[in-house]
């Protein structure tokens, strides 16, 4: 579809599944606005490609992705490359898990679900200083700010608690999860001691009892 005669948007896309990217691949080749300029499988890999590139107008990025986070790339990149929008793709609601990155400095969030009808439209106004924000999400906000004091047990957590919580209620163990965040041992087992306080939880059962009840895990 022609949009403009304008220098097209260069596009990045993050996604450690081969198949995704070329997804976003295939619907971003249907205009000539946007142009892909780089690719990464891992949050690493984002840092160090994204440092060798000059210019990149958007950030599309996976939320669960090896070696580094999505939710950690987010934030070394808010420091690094300030002025960088970036959208964050995810297989789980908006709902539950977009406030959180826009609250770290995303421009958008996006469930992978709707992304094929949403994401040009999200790029181009990301791009152009905007904010992406689905109906769902919308709702979300609305409501967190007529309950700012009723917060469920997660949404109290800090992000590191909470990628802590993630990690372990999808089955990792404190040894691996202390290796994916670059973390010692004993700071993990601080982090498990402050969700189970927080969450008022006794064991990694009742975590993912609750995330399943929740939608947090699938």
């Amino acid at each position: 579809m022609k949009h403009s005669s304008e220098k097209p948007l260069k596009v990045f896309i993050a996604d450690d599944h081969e198949v995704v990217r070329r997804g976003i691949r295939m619907i971003l080749s249907e205009t000539d606005d946007l142009e892909v300029v780089g690719e990464a499988a891992d949050g690493s890999e984002v840092l160090q490609k994204l440092n060798a590139l000059k210019k990149v107008d958007v950030l599309v990025m996976d939320y669960d992705m090896p070696v580094k986070s999505g939710l950690d790339t987010l934030i070394e990149l808010k420091a690094i490359r300030p002025g960088l929008p970036v959208i964050i793709l995810s297989i789980f609601p908006e709902d539950h898990y977009g406030t959180r990155f826009l609250k770290a400095g995303a421009a958008g969030y996006l469930g992978k679900a709707s992304a094929s009808d949403q994401l040009v439209d999200a790029i181009r106004i990301v791009a152009r200083g905007g904010k992406f924000i689905s109906p769902q999400l919308t709702d979300k906000l609305v409501s967190e700010l007529n309950r700012e004091t009723e917060k469920l047990p997660h949404e109290t957590l800090t992000d590191r608690e909470f990628q802590v919580f993630h990690l372990l209620v999808t089955g990792k163990k404190p040894k691996a999860i202390a290796d994916e965040l670059c973390l010692s041992i004993n700071t993990v087992s601080t982090y498990k001691t402050r969700v189970f306080e927080k969450m008022d939880m006794k064991n990694i059962a009742d975590l993912v009892h609750y995330a399943i009840k929740n939608n947090l895990i699938q």
